[in-house]
């Protein structure tokens, strides 16, 4: 069992609020290099910043890629994991296309990860392929997903968004995020080294630690510090 160092080691620290300002990049990049994450996540035009922000720490810098609903053109894609690599982004957390998934058009989801895989082998990047499980929740396609992402040779296959906001039975607007059986799902049909990253939800120390025990290696969240503290936080994704 990861000791707590370690698992506040496993978390990419999510900086992709919709109202994150440049202030508050600074301030999160901050606490990333003090806490010793893993990296940050962070928006795409946030990238450069942040590199810099973070060049004398071991704190990596991703960013996202289609996000969050995954819905960009293919080439759109590439541009975008271009642009973020050379700009310093040497994790990429790309959204699959959701409708085509829907829709069982393998062919079109293994193109459009390759694509974005070719850019971020070029550039000696990691490349984290999120499913978004609020929407894509048949297992069926779920372990598809893992065949292809194995069978390509990605990083990492990721739960959520984080902003996979859904309509509920009540009306309101919610989303569950990462679930133990989806991590144990993932890790059971992953193969060819690829690794499962948790994401959503994770807002405590508990939950974290259930996440990797159930076979995640890595974390994302903007609740880092309430992890780091091991207190409840009503707040992060």
């Amino acid at each position: 069992m990861p000791t707590h160092m370690n698992l506040v080691s496993l978390i990419d620290h999510a900086i992709l609020h919709p109202t994150a300002t440049d202030e508050d990049l600074v301030r999160e990049c901050a606490l990333a290099a003090e806490l010793g994450v893993a990296s940050v996540c962070v928006k795409p035009y946030m990238v450069a910043r942040a590199s810099a922000l973070l060049s004398e720490s071991n704190v990596a810098v991703g960013t996202v890629i289609g996000f969050p609903q995954g819905g960009n053109l293919t080439e759109v894609k590439v541009a975008e994991a271009s642009l973020a690599c050379e700009q310093g982004a040497i994790e990429l957390d790309m959204v699959i296309n959701i409708a085509k998934a829907l829709e069982e058009d393998w062919d079109y989801i293994s193109t459009d990860i390759q694509e974005v895989l070719n850019i971020a082998l070029k550039h000696n990047a990691i490349l984290k392929v999120i499913f978004e499980t609020d929407y894509i929740t048949s297992i069926t396609a779920k372990q598809k997903l893992c065949e292809i992402c194995s069978q390509l040779g990605v990083g990492f296959v990721k739960t959520s968004t984080g902003f996979g906001y859904t309509k509920q039975a009540s009306g309101d607007y919610n989303y569950q995020g990462a679930t133990l059986d989806d991590i144990k799902l993932m890790t059971e049909h992953t193969t060819n080294n690829v690794a499962v990253k948790a994401s959503g939800g994770i807002r405590t120390k508990s939950a974290a630690q259930a996440m990797v025990d159930a076979g995640a290696s890595r974390l994302g969240t903007s609740a880092s510090q309430a992890i780091a503290d091991d207190e409840p936080s009503s707040v992060g994704y």
